[in-house]
């Protein structure tokens, strides 16, 4: 697989969506997913792909839209929804029981044309439950196209994308067992710490745990292929239309060269991009978190969310935003950005720790957040 192809069939289905952003299910199979299968090596003119696959139910019988099938057995089933639409929790649990019926099956994807879900079976946990091994757009690919070597036929054959899903797997546990134990963790690289060199002016507890905590975040990026789908496009309904004439390349969407000229870039899961487009470039970290958290404020609210001063999860000293630039124990703030709405925002944090303090936040009003750009 080559990249110029990845490249052109991205643009050829941006395209078609910019022009049908309402396109039904069978013209998103035929001019979106099925070739989506064969940039993937599948022969749809073959014995090796099955339309409307017969999946036995208990109470009778299913179909699943395709079957990608090894040595005459189905490795692979795919479900197609339509472009206007966007995928559900309720679709990817209609998917796993289709996985679950049959054995040999330990692949599920889950697309409308634009936005994809892969799961796989985890067979060392879990009972060989079904799970989200990674989630991706039309845009990632663009960007980072190695997400379709997991899915190539090939890697399905060989048993590389087995390999892959364990990796990602191992991960998870890795990400729920730092979660879980985040302050026994804590404990543990502070007094590992003080034991090789003593007694430190700074405060140990409050770095050992950022330190935790961005591990945490580099595992998730890690595990993750290319940019997660915001939460909040998953509470939607299967068939809510999306706005006329709303594409991948939404104007709230930054491209690449916006990306590149505008620095550190944050996208907000309802589509807000700080800084703006146009708006001009900037290279500074602190001015653009300062201008989230005013987002916040201003269009949700936040400060009713939250008690002030706010602490961000497991902090016991350094607060995020307090009336004035000092901390509770009466340390002043170290460059402190100030809010709209005359608040103290803390700002002196390394890079993990500002994108930390940022999805915490934005959290608090149930909005995910991306970092794009220099970050």
């Amino acid at each position: 697989m080559h990249r110029d192809e990845i490249d052109e069939y991205v643009q050829r289905c941006q395209q078609l969506i910019e022009t049908s952003p309402q396109m039904d299910e069978e013209n998103t199979k035929v001019k979106l997913i099925q070739p989506f299968l064969e940039l993937l090596g599948w022969d749809l003119y073959s014995t090796e792909v099955a339309l409307e696959y017969t999946i036995p139910m208990a109470s009778g019988s299913t179909h699943a839209d395709y079957a990608l099938l090894v040595g005459g057995s189905p490795v692979v089933f795919v479900e197609a929804k339509p472009v206007r639409s966007t995928l559900t929790d309720s679709e990817v649990q209609q998917l796993r029981s289709y996985m679950r019926q049959e054995l040999d099956v330990d692949w599920g994807i889950l697309t409308n044309g634009k936005s994809f879900e892969v799961l796989t079976k985890n067979h060392r946990g879990n009972g060989g439950e079904e799970v989200s091994v990674v989630q991706f757009n039309l845009n990632d690919l663009a960007d980072n196209p190695s997400v379709l070597e997991l899915l190539t036929k090939e890697s399905i054959r060989s048993g590389k994308s087995d390999e892959v899903a364990e990796q990602v797997a191992e991960t998870n546990r890795a990400i729920r067992y730092l979660q879980d134990n985040e302050d026994s963790v804590t404990d543990a690289v502070s007094k590992a710490v003080e034991d090789e060199v003593g007694e430190l002016t700074i405060d140990l507890e409050e770095q050992s745990r950022e330190f935790t905590q961005n591990l945490v975040s580099i595992l998730r990026e890690q595990r993750q292929f290319v940019s997660e789908e915001p939460a909040s496009d998953r509470d939607k309904g299967a068939n809510e239309p999306e706005s006329a004439g709303s594409t991948e390349t939404s104007t709230l969407t930054p491209t690449s060269s916006d990306v590149a000229e505008q620095g550190y870039v944050i996208r907000f899961s309802d589509g807000k991009v700080i800084p703006e487009s146009g708006s001009g470039p900037t290279t500074q970290q602190k001015e653009n978190m300062g201008a989230a958290i005013d987002y916040l404020i201003e269009e949700y609210d936040l400060i009713e969310h939250i008690e002030i001063p706010h602490f961000p999860p497991q902090a016991r000293k350094n607060c995020s935003i307090n009336t004035e630039p000092v901390h509770p124990n009466g340390e002043d703030m170290r460059l402190p950005y100030e809010l709209t709405n005359g608040f103290s925002l803390h700002t002196s944090l390394n890079t993990q720790g500002k994108q930390n303090r940022i999805r915490d936040l934005a959290e608090q009003v149930e909005l995910s957040v991306e970092f794009l750009g220099e970050w």
